[in-house]
């Protein structure tokens, strides 16, 4: 902690308009919390734990309320979930090498970068059929699920668009999935983080409060 490029309280006040952008969308922010706390400074070992909390934290507070304005489609959600819970679950289990998580961590937030700059230029005209669309569902699932455990990012920033441009729901729909995608997925992740890491969260308590103010 002393280390700190940028000081605890500077990163909280940026972390609160990050939750406060991210959760409008049915996102919780941990490809960018993640990022942040890697350019700060702070451990490899703890940075995947603490994005899981926060991203826990802010979709807390949004998939209250998507299921509250009833924009939930659970036949579209739980194929996501099936295969992504214990993939998420084994990621966070792992004891990686540092080199080989900063590998994973910058492949992934080099394939967010793509997804933000180049989405728009990107297109998809595909009708599948039910059945196609629970095998890709599930396929995406356990994809998303081990990256939310390895390195912290739920996966919602990848999953609303793939829903939108493989037609499986509506917009509002995506965002309801992603938000309670992300939610059960970090859960799962972060109970793996408990059983098989030391995670120092009480020394990330302005971090916490940040992103719940901002998600609410």
């Amino acid at each position: 902690m002393d280390g700190l490029m940028i000081p605890l309280w500077s990163l909280a006040i940026i972390f609160f308009m990050v939750a406060f952008a991210y959760s409008s969308v049915g996102l919780g922010g941990g490809s960018s919390y993640t990022a942040l706390m890697a350019i700060a400074g702070l451990s490899i070992l703890v940075i995947p734990s603490i994005s899981l909390i926060l991203n826990l934290v802010v979709t807390f507070v949004g998939s209250y309320h998507f299921v509250k304005q009833r924009h939930l489609n659970v036949s579209l959600l739980l194929p996501f979930l099936a295969s992504s819970i214990p993939m998420s679950f084994i990621g966070g289990s792992l004891h990686l090498d540092p080199q080989i998580f900063q590998y994973i961590l910058l492949f992934s937030l080099v394939l967010i970068a793509a997804r933000i700059y180049l989405w728009d230029s990107l297109s998809l005209d595909v009708d599948l059929t039910n059945n196609q669309r629970i095998i890709v569902s599930l396929i995406l699932g356990a994809i998303l699920g081990l990256i939310a455990g390895i390195v912290g990012i739920g996966g919602g920033i990848y999953l609303v668009p793939l829903i939108i441009v493989l037609n499986l729901g509506t917009v509002k729909q995506a965002a309801a999935c992603a938000v309670i995608f992300v939610f059960i997925n970090s859960l799962s992740a972060l109970l793996a983080k408990f059983a098989f890491h030391d995670i120092p969260i009480m020394s990330f308590w302005p971090l916490i409060i940040a992103v719940f103010l901002g998600g609410f």
